[in-house]
């Protein structure tokens, strides 16, 4: 009698426990890693957590800005904040896709035997800076987009495995446009964010010149590791979303379609729109965001303040919005209006 009046506890509801538990712990983290990070970058708090995001997404980001407003510094810094192996790779005209991925070369051994020997490129890291992406060949950048989208390189035949996590952070100055190789839409669309770097203001920049000008200049410190990065990646997947931030998500990317939508700025402005990844995208940055603000589930506030990075670049304006003024921003917040 007495073991049927004590309280039953299904899997799922211990399963539901352990993941609130862990969702707790990640955000605690996470206010430690921001803190960490804001002792070196100062005054680009959204930059950082659009980043954050999406590295707790699991997903690649891009950043534009002009030179000089932190971008590699930023990298620099979540590489050692997030205890990841960090390398840089600077794009040029003339970096060949062996110069990133490796390449084999034939050696020599005991006995005169020779056999091929493969050494890894710089893409053999957890975070991976691509800086001014879009100055190197078609032919390095599609060596990059396998790396992002499979998380394994193919030489000579034989694919290696990258190490995990592995996060492309790539850069592109806006200004110079002489030399460069426009990303092809599949490869932009491998960016889970794109992330767009402003001037800082006036308090934060007085920041900046009293920080680093100085004798002695702040370094950063070490808050996380890969192994608990990646732990919290795969708990964001099982944060969940209500059917109506779903209905939401459905809601923005399929009118932002000029074959499907019904908004006629979109119909007569937008050359090709956001595809399912985009879906995906959000989905995924919804739950990072919400576990990042110390929330168990995400809302359609989460869908509005990540419609503009998840989707800027994911769609494309035709030659007379361009020759209107008409910006994909504006377009954007026209779709976030009906949704909000």
């Amino acid at each position: 009698m007495s073991d049927a009046a004590e309280p039953s506890v299904t899997p799922n509801q211990t399963d539901n426990s352990d993941v609130v538990g862990e969702l707790e712990d990640i955000s605690k983290k996470i206010v430690e890693v921001r803190s960490a990070i804001g002792r070196i970058i100062f005054g680009q708090q959204s930059v950082v957590e659009e980043t954050l995001v999406t590295l707790l997404a699991g997903g690649h980001v891009l950043l534009i800005g002009v030179p000089g407003l932190g971008k590699t510094r930023l990298v620099e810094t979540l590489g050692t904040v997030l205890g990841l192996d960090e390398r840089r790779v600077q794009f040029t005209p003339d970096l060949m896709p062996a110069d990133i991925l490796g390449s084999e070369v034939l050696e020599e051994g005991e006995g005169g035997k020779r056999a091929f020997r493969f050494i890894q490129g710089p893409v053999f890291c957890q975070l991976l800076m691509a800086d001014e992406i879009n100055r190197a060949s078609p032919r390095t950048q599609s060596a990059l987009l396998q790396a992002m989208q499979e998380r394994r390189v193919s030489v000579a035949g034989h694919y290696h495995d990258l190490p995990a996590p592995f996060h492309v952070l790539a850069t592109q100055n806006p200004l110079e446009q002489e030399g460069t190789y426009p990303l092809p839409e599949a490869q932009l669309d491998r960016f889970l964010m794109q992330v767009n770097i402003d001037y800082p203001q006036l308090a934060a920049e007085r920041e900046i010149l009293t920080a680093t000008t100085g004798s002695e200049e702040a370094t950063p410190q070490q808050v996380m590791s890969a192994d608990e990065l990646q732990n919290a990646q795969r708990v964001v997947r099982h944060v969940p979303v209500g059917d109506s931030v779903m209905a939401a998500i459905l809601e923005l990317v399929r009118s932002g379609r000029p074959n499907s939508s019904d908004i006629p700025e979109v119909i007569e402005h937008v050359a090709w729109g956001p595809g399912p990844r985009a879906s995906q995208a959000l989905m995924l940055a919804v739950r990072a965001r919400a576990v990042i603000g110390g929330r168990l589930a995400p809302s359609i506030d989460d869908v509005l303040a990540l419609a503009q990075p998840v989707l800027r670049h994911r769609m494309a304006l035709n030659f007379a919005a361009r020759a209107e003024g008409v910006t994909l921003e504006k377009i954007i917040d026209k779709l976030a209006s009906r949704i909000g």
